[in-house]
Formats: C-alpha cells, structure tokens, sequence
C-alpha cells in the first residue's frame, strides 16, 4: 500500500485498532500506525496533512 490507498489504509487500520475512534486520534499517532501495517510500503516523507486527513475521513467512514 502506498499513502494515496486511503480506505485500503483506513479498513487495516480498523482492523488493527478496534478500540481506537479515529474522530480522536492525532496525526502523529495515525501517521505512525500507517507506517506500522504490514503491507504499506511508502516514504514516511511522502505523507501530509491532506493525505492523513483522507485517511481519517475513510476509517470514520469504515467504522460508522
């Protein structure tokens, strides 16, 4: 997975942090998480507020 994978991002992270309301998490946490699933593969550089906004906009949107 690369960064612009959102829901793909978003659904494994669902997945790995059930407990997790991504309404509350900060940036940091989530860009860390990202770069902790087993199947991304991206510069940690690569990413960006818009890019993590999209993110938690998709795992909101997977867990409602």
């Amino acid at each position: 997975m690369k960064w612009t994978d959102s829901l793909d991002i978003a659904i494994e992270l669902s997945e790995a942090h059930p407990e997790i309301d991504p309404r509350t998490i900060r940036f940091t946490d989530l860009h860390r998480w990202v770069m902790e699933l087993p199947d991304f593969e991206d510069d940690p550089e690569h990413s960006g507020e818009k890019i993590l906004e999209a993110i938690q906009m998709a795992w909101i949107d997977e867990v409602s």
